[in-house]
């Protein structure tokens, strides 16, 4: 028999036990098709498996990756420094280089084996709109917390976070427990913070794949935009500013799909994270009561940090990296797994499959059909995920779909299995039950499936 054949027996029998929940139209069952990324899938189950570059480059574009990863990868020191651009860190600070959040292309843990921050940090924002639609930022501290600073000039706080364990059961009475985060911030160094200041914790998410997903044609993920189903799923867009072309366009990176390209995402982390600035985003983070900040030394050329052909060599190499291959796709486990994802409701929001259009930085991305389970919509997750902080048109509880291709291989990439937006899940069955709001349902069915059952959907999740 088939695999194919295989899963359609899995689904007609899905499909018929009672308790189901209803899907979308939209919502079709993968193919067990081991190229979740298309001509851009690379079949490596390796440590190395997020950090592979897509096939066919060209010797330039091959170049491009390269010295990108070498960017991506280096350690900023503080100017003035011999080594001449790549000097200028901060002066205020959450990372020296992109990989301390991205640690091999993938998800840093939150936090380092002593318990200090690793790959976790702070927006921050205060009620009302910038001027862009964005959050606003706090006048003293800005829109983000910065821990770390350079010699001589004091950082922005000390955050703190605590965790208490929340007891629940499965529908067959095994216990399972959730730890549930706390956030504080102490020993703020320029005085207190603007009444009403919101806080929002964030990990750095995998960046494979992005070159697909910022590839996939405008008109297929607003397709997808439908009024609440039976189980109150719709999923609704986010609007966003566009830096370069200066006006708002659609949303689609990052944890509320608050920007609009990896180039801009790469440019507002760097000047963000970092504290390097470039020709997008000039400004550094210091504000007008931080003296010692504003008068520490610049780094790089005379106007900016960060020069525009490593920004963009930065941006084509997060673009360009490549999605690792689906695997055990002729396991029955795996198959039945998929066929209760579908089941469960869960491709209501992880949308299995998407397609690529003709514009895209590589020929190898151009039309291409992908499985990155994810619509790229925001989705209303509930009260106990909510940061509570608007940005652009995300509400406080609505939250990007999470793309969950490569999500089998994060323990062998990095060494752990924390997930969501704050890194509070320990696994993939505990960040589903943290699942509420449209996704209570489906959270609801796999939190009273049996045993055997809740066993074959991660199995499934696993083969990704």
């Amino acid at each position: 028999m088939t695999r194919c054949a295989v899963l359609a027996i899995l689904l007609l029998a899905a499909n018929g036990c009672s308790g189901g929940a209803a899907t979308s139209d939209a919502a079709v069952a993968a193919p067990p098709d081991p190229k979740s990324g298309g001509a851009a899938t690379v079949l490596d189950v390796t440590a190395n498996s997020y950090s592979n570059s897509i096939a066919g480059l060209s010797d330039e574009q091959a170049g491009d990756f390269s010295f990108g990863h070498s960017i991506f990868s280096q350690n900023w020191v503080t100017a003035p420094a011999t080594t001449s651009g790549t000097d200028g860190l901060g002066p205020l600070y959450n990372a020296r280089a992109c990989s301390t959040c991205h640690s091999q292309d993938g998800r840093s843990p939150p936090f380092s084996s002593s318990g200090g921050l690793l790959g976790l940090l702070f927006r921050l924002s205060i009620p009302g709109r910038a001027d862009n639609g964005g959050p606003n930022p706090d006048p003293v501290y800005g829109d983000q917390l910065r821990q770390f600073a350079i010699l001589k000039v004091p950082a922005d706080g000390t955050p703190h976070v605590a965790y208490a364990e929340t007891p629940g059961k499965y529908g067959d009475g095994t216990d399972f427990s959730l730890q549930t985060p706390t956030y504080n911030i102490d020993g703020w160094n320029y005085g207190k913070p603007s009444a009403g200041l919101m806080i929002s914790p964030r990990t750095g998410p995998s960046v494979i794949g992005l070159g697909l997903l910022e590839a996939v044609p405008e008109e297929e993920i607003l397709a997808h935009v439908h009024p609440p189903d039976a189980d109150g799923v719709s999923g609704v867009p986010n609007h966003v500013w566009d830096a370069a072309l200066q006006k708002t366009v659609l949303g689609r990176i990052g944890w509320k799909a608050n920007q609009p390209t990896t180039l801009q995402q790469t440019a507002a982390a760097f000047v963000g994270d970092i504290g390097i600035t470039g020709s997008l985003f000039p400004t550094g983070t210091c504000t007008s009561t931080m003296t010692a900040c504003l008068h520490a030394a610049s780094g790089g050329d005379p106007d900016f940090e960060l020069t525009d052909d490593r920004w963009k060599a930065v941006g084509f190499y997060m673009k360009s990296l490549a999605v690792p291959g689906r695997r055990d796709i002729d396991d029955p486990r795996a198959l039945q797994g998929e066929a209760l994802f579908q089941r469960f409701g869960c491709t209501s929001c992880h949308l299995p499959t998407l397609h690529t259009g003709a514009d895209a930085v590589a020929d190898v991305l151009k039309n291409q059909t992908i499985h990155p389970y994810t619509d790229l919509l925001l989705h209303d997750m509930g009260p106990d995920l909510a940061d509570g902080r608007p940005d652009f048109e995300a509400t406080g509880s609505q939250w990007r779909t999470t793309p969950l291709w490569g999500i089998g291989l994060l323990q062998t990439v990095n060494h752990h299995a924390f997930l969501l937006h704050d890194g509070r899940a320990r696994g993939v069955a505990e960040a589903i039950l943290w699942h509420g709001g449209e996704a209570a349902t489906a959270r609801e069915n796999f939190r009273l499936a049996d045993a055997s059952e809740r066993s074959a959907l991660l199995k499934f999740l696993e083969s990704l």
